[in-house]
């Protein structure tokens, strides 16, 4: 089955041999690690199941957030604890764009460039929702970037989950907003070029921005969210971990081309797109965000200072208790040493094999080290995907 790391281990060592230097440590690193993630090269776990005598092999996963294999366990611990923080408003969808004449100081700066476009988004918001003419109080923003379109272009916008109403500082009351009307979004996208601007402050002579950006309006698109608010949380959450493109899109990799499905936005089907390897890794790889950079940022009600206030206001607002915080995982045992004696079978570990609640762990499997894939002969047991073993032994 065609996958990422199949085009990163065919042509991968020639995309890196011919940028040389010009290539990202942060992209590097992604190759590695995809290339790497579940394989012998990143060790993992032994487990034998006494009932049908087979032994199974579970590699640790590389972790990267560029990876597609990874993160399926975060993405719902996510989705949990921001169910726990709703309050039981309206919410809106608010959408931040830049212009395209943009897009290349955005790359060539991105730990830089990418905060201040989420700043940006989130004071321009927050600035325009507390005049009175529209919610009067300080809203609750959680803003999450993302740069791709569907065919891997670079596309570097903001998605917004917005309640619908405020909190007022000053009257310590809870302002409703419209039920179909948040701020007026040309004056959002006015306030948003300007905030930008005035973010970049004296670095703004360094970068190399075409005049004509501050002179072009800058897109900004807020509706509803029709349904419960769970929907768009749903919606935002695949972008928390999500990467800029699934295994399951790519549908060959043939004479120096990969082939891939997407879903185009102008009329809703999906269709095929075929792109030579080296723009294929070209495509992904700048979407490989800065080690270290922070993709999802909360501002407003939601802003990690203000946790009992909104406890408060899920109780004001007739949301019930606050919801109890999630209880801190224990912490892991080591697992038992096999020569210390019987070995209890781990509960609801289930074999692959016999579908039996009954496998062991018997021991871990160290790292087998090459440049970029397993050598032959590290492990010639198939690898069975007992689970995500993301956080070493079980």
């Amino acid at each position: 089955m065609a996958s990422l790391a199949e085009v990163f281990s065919r042509y991968g060592p020639a995309y890196l041999d011919k940028y040389g230097p010009a290539v990202l440590p942060s992209h590097r690193r992604a190759i590695t690690d995809i290339l790497r993630c579940r394989t012998p090269e990143m060790g993992g776990e032994v487990f034998f199941c006494p009932h049908c005598e087979h032994t199974h092999y579970v590699y640790h996963s590389c972790r990267n957030r560029s990876c597609p294999q990874c993160h399926g366990q975060q993405t719902e611990a996510w989705l949990d604890q921001r169910r726990q923080e709703l309050l039981a408003v309206p919410y809106f969808h608010v959408v931040f764009t830049v212009p395209d004449a943009l897009h290349a100081a955005m790359r060539s700066d991105q730990t830089r460039l990418y905060g201040t476009l989420m700043q940006a988004a989130g004071q321009s918001l927050i600035e325009l929702a507390s005049d009175r003419h529209y919610v009067g109080g300080t809203v609750g923003l959680m803003a999450i970037l993302h740069t791709w379109g569907r065919t891997l272009a670079y596309h570097p916008h903001v998605h917004c989950l917005v309640t619908g109403g405020g909190f007022d500082r000053k009257t310590e009351e809870w302002q409703p907003g419209r039920p179909d009307y948040l701020v007026p979004v040309k004056a959002l996208s006015k306030l948003f070029r300007r905030r930008f601007r005035e973010l970049l402050g004296p670095t703004l002579g360094t970068l190399n921005i075409p005049p004509s950006v501050w002179q072009v309006d800058w897109v900004v698109n807020c509706k509803p969210v029709t349904g419960s608010p769970e929907r768009v949380l749903k919606y935002l959450a695949g972008y928390v971990y999500r990467i800029a493109i699934s295994d399951d899109r790519i549908l060959s990799i043939d004479n120096d081309r990969v082939t891939f499905r997407y879903q185009d936005t102008r009329d809703g089907q999906f269709k095929i797109m075929t792109l030579p390897a080296e723009e294929f890794i070209r495509r992904f790889l700048q979407h490989v965000l800065p080690r270290g950079f922070h993709k999802v940022r909360y501002y407003g009600l939601w802003a990690p200072g203000n946790h009992l206030l909104r406890q408060r206001l899920q109780l004001q607002l007739g949301s019930g208790s606050p919801a109890a915080p999630t209880p801190a995982e224990e912490p892991e045992t080591a697992p038992p040493d096999p020569a210390a004696g019987p070995i209890l079978p781990i509960t609801g570990r289930i074999c692959p094999h016999c579908q039996q609640p009954t496998l062991v762990w018997v021991g871990r499997l160290a790292p087998c080290k090459s440049e970029l894939r397993p050598q032959p002969g590290c492990d010639q047991q198939p690898l069975h995907q007992l689970a995500s073993s993301e956080r070493g032994p079980p």
